[in-house]
This record gives structure tokens, sequence and C-alpha cells, in this order.
């Protein structure tokens, strides 16, 4: 067994902050990269020590291997965490650090690469007869012959990209008549995202719920699972709100998605944290999606069901550790809810709004969790993902999380930005939600007309209002002190969100 002294943290923000404070605790020293853009943000305050790896742009800075191996050669490091995002899922970089004699904290290269291929994913799973959506086994580059294959999977069909993942290259084709013209956008957009302009058919499945599964595996080859995350509310494919456990699997589904996920594993010889993601189906039935070789955004909430922190497991089982306990061993205790709050305008399709953070005062109390990576008064910068944070709240029980994460969002006080906090709240409220009714269609189903969200004042503004009241009744009084003048006292809630900006 090797044990791991310093690690040198590949990614930013809240990520990075999240590894250094288990590593911390583990006694182990931590190198921060920064771009230029992040000089002083909290992942370089907080770690031993921090280098400046390059200009803005990700592209010249975190995503610079040969730069951050140069670095931990200078420095000592002996092992490099990826996080998420960035070199996370790079099978070469893995490769280049394990060649360099440094521990790259997750799996091997090759599984990386294997996993990273949806198209050889289903391939590599498919002798452990793994449910799977109807589909080309390879990928498939003649038009004429993708049409004809595609009438007879049966339209609604799905053309997707084999590599990377997001939405991009992916196209619904719900006509014969579309197909080509489909195709060649879904192969340039793969191409221009990817550098693979490898596209793949499968059969559409409308309304599915989007459910993954933890897994851990040793280099002993143990391997487990640690149940589900329920994360069908997306917004362009990608993830706003996830839950755990789900609302609808029962103890025997549950069971027998984790059996798959475990052999998903197998079918790679997984070492570390990974997540199996499938999709579910009205009728309960699941097929296998894909696997990410890498810690999910979401993994807080596994966390506080099982009480295991897996930024440690990852270490421990990097150091050759095995895993300390057994599959039966792992018991679900209680729910959990994670909201992400992103710097972006709900009521504008979701865009972007990029500015400074005014106010940014955390919500606190039992039950709730905040990973996020900035303070206030800094800016969010234009160059990367618009996350700020990740807000989780657990209960005994769903409809207690679900009542904690409204306490904890009109407690999160942001001014200067739009964020997704007021979607948050109306996902929370929403009888579809609460009664586990709802799939990956939510918000095109449910959140047709943003304008609710500005429907009636919100608490900040009556709050604010009633400052300005109080403010100009204070002026008066200096003005005019023979006058009485009434004093308004501001009530409740606090301010949210700035929306007079």
């Amino acid at each position: 067994m090797k044990k791991i002294e310093k690690i040198l943290v590949a990614n930013r923000g809240e990520i990075a902050l999240r590894v250094m404070r288990s590593a911390r605790e583990m006694g182990i020293k931590t190198v921060a990269i920064y771009s230029e853009a992040d000089r002083q943000a909290l992942h370089v305050r907080y770690a031993d020590e921090a280098v400046c790896v390059g200009p803005p742009a990700s592209s010249a800075s975190y995503l610079r291997g040969d730069v951050i191996l140069e670095v931990c050669k200078n420095l000592g490091v002996d092992a490099i965490h990826p996080g998420y995002g960035f070199l996370s899922e790079n099978a070469q970089f893995a490769k280049q650090v394990e060649e360099a004699g440094i521990t790259f904290i997750g799996p091997s290269p090759e599984a990386i690469e294997l996993m990273g291929s949806k198209l050889a994913a289903k391939a590599a799973v498919a002798t452990y007869n793994i449910p799977m959506v109807p589909g080309t086994e390879g990928a498939i580059t003649d038009v004429e012959e993708a049409k004809t294959i595609a009438t007879q999977i049966g339209f609604p069909i799905l053309i997707k990209a084999s590599a990377g993942g997001g939405g991009k290259g992916m196209r619904v084709v719900e006509r014969v008549e579309d197909f080509e013209e489909q195709m060649k956008l879904a192969v340039s957009e793969a191409t221009s995202a990817f550098g693979d302009g490898s596209v793949f058919i499968e059969k559409y499945i409308g309304s599915p719920r989007h459910i993954e599964i933890q897994v851990l595996g040793d280099t002993h080859g143990n391997i487990v699972h640690l149940f589900e995350r329920e994360c069908s509310i997306q917004r362009r494919h990608q993830k706003v709100v996830e839950e755990a456990p789900s609302a609808v699997l029962t103890p025997e589904l549950r069971d027998e998605m984790g059996r798959c996920a475990v052999n998903v594993a197998k079918a790679c010889d997984y070492v570390g944290a990974g997540t199996v993601e499938f999709l579910l189906d009205e009728n309960k039935n699941f097929y296998f999606l894909e696997m990410n070789t890498r810690l999910q955004v979401e993994h807080p909430v596994t966390e506080q069901i099982t009480g295991l922190d897996l930024v440690k497991e990852q270490i421990k089982v990097a150091q050759g550790e095995p895993l300390s306990f057994r599959q039966e061993d792992l018991k679900i205790q209680g729910h959990a809810l994670e909201l992400r709050v992103y710097a972006e305008d709900p009521t504008n399709n979701f865009l972007p709004d990029i500015g400074k953070l005014v106010t940014y005062k955390l919500p606190q109390g039992l039950g709730v969790r905040v990973d996020d990576g900035f303070e206030e008064g800094m800016e969010i910068p234009i160059y990367y993902d618009p996350m700020i944070a990740k807000l989780v709240t657990f209960g005994k029980n769903r409809e207690e999380a679900i009542e904690k994460m409204i306490r904890a969002i009109d407690e999160y006080h942001i001014t200067g930005i739009e964020t997704t906090l007021s979607f948050g709240r109306f996902v929370m409220q929403h009888e579809a939600f609460r009664s586990g009714n709802f799939d990956t269609k939510f918000i095109e189903r449910y959140f047709k007309d943003p304008s609710v969200l500005k429907s009636s004042p919100a608490p900040e503004e009556e709050e604010l209002a009633a400052v300005l009241a109080a403010l100009f009744a204070g002026q008066a009084k200096k003005s005019a002190p023979q006058e009485a003048v009434a004093q308004t006292t501001p009530s409740g809630s606090g301010w949210r969100k700035n929306r007079l900006k």
C-alpha cells in the first residue's frame, strides 16, 4: 500500500474545495492550480500551495495536462485528483499521470477510454445481459443505411454522438423525412464538440426517468453499489435537481439495477468511484445509458444517505486499500435533495447571468449543506460553468427533505445576479414533484410559462420597498423634525435576489 502525502487537485471552485477538505482531514497536503481569472478563488486560498497555470480560458489553463504534470514534478506531488469536468475523463491524461509515476485518483486509462465511447461501452457490457435500448450496435455513417435501420426500429428515434455528453450531437427524429438533415447536424455537432463524428441510432424513449447508480470498486476486485440517484429534473439535457433515493424504485428494482451497475463496472475492471446511468420508462423497464468514470456533481446526496465520504473512499482506493464494507453492510438512511444553484435566469431560458455577488449569505441549520466556491463580492467568471453552489438538504424522509429545501432556498440570499433558486422553489412546490410523478420532461411540461416566477411580488422586493420606505422616512424626519413620520420596519424573509439591479 502506497500512502499518499500530497494531492494536486486538477480543478477549480467547489469541487476543488470539496476534495481538499477531505484530504486535510486525512492529513494529506494539497496543491491548487488556478487560472489568472481565479487568482483570488477560495480553493486557491485554502490549499497548502497554489500555482497559476495560465490565462482564463480553460484550454490555456485547466486543460493543460503538460503544465499540470510539471507542477507536480516541481512540488513533489504524488497524486492527482481530477474532480469532474476538465481532464477527469481524459484517458490520455490519466495515462500520462501514471507514466510520470504519479497516482491518478480515478479509474485506469483503459476503463476511461472504454466507457468514454458509448458504443464501446455497450459492446463491453453485452456479455452481462444488461438491458439496452434497441438500436445499432456500432457507428453508422451511410445516411441511406441509417434511414433504413431507423425505419426498422420505428420512429421516433434518437441519433446520438458516441463520444461526449451533455446533449451535444444528439437529435430526436420524429419522421423519416427529417432523418437525413438531422443526422448531418448530429455528425457536425459531434465533430465540433468532441473531435469525433461517430453517431449511432437508438429507439427514442419518450418520457423516461433518469436514474443513476453510484458504484465503488477497489484494486482487490471488490465492487459495490451505493444505491441510486434520481436526476430527471433537467434543462438542455443537464441536471438541475437530484435526489436519493428515487421516489419510485421498489426494493426489488433497486437491487436489480444495482446488480446491473456492478456488472457494468466489472465489464471494465473498474476501480474507484463511478456512476452507471439508466433510463427508466413508464412501465419500470430500465435500460443502460452510459457510465461516467469520475465523481459526479451530485455525489453529496449519496453521501448523505450512506454516511460515506466518497472523496475519502476514492483516496483510500488509490492508496491500494480494500473497501472497508460489503454490499450487505450498506443501508439507505433518510432522504437527500440537491439543487444546483446556477448563475442563470430561469425566466429567460436559463441563460447565464454573469456578474458580481453583491450579497451572498448562506442558509444554515440542521440538515442543510452547501458546497460552493464563492463568497460575497466575488465575480462569477464568464469562462467556466456558471454553477455557484450545490444546495443539499437531508431529512428523515422525502417530505422533510423537501420542506428543508424550501426553507434553505428562502434563506439563501443572493443579489447582483439571477440564479436558479426561484426555479428550485417552483420544483419543490409543484404537485408533480411532490407526488413523485415526473420524468425528464418536467420543465417542458410544467414550466411552459417561466413568468410564473415573477407573477407576484417576491419577498425580497417587498423587503426592499420597506427598507427604502424606512430610509425615506428617516430623511423626512431630519428635514422636518416637527412632523411625526410613520416608521416602516422590514419584515420576514430577507432578500434572495435583487430583481431591481
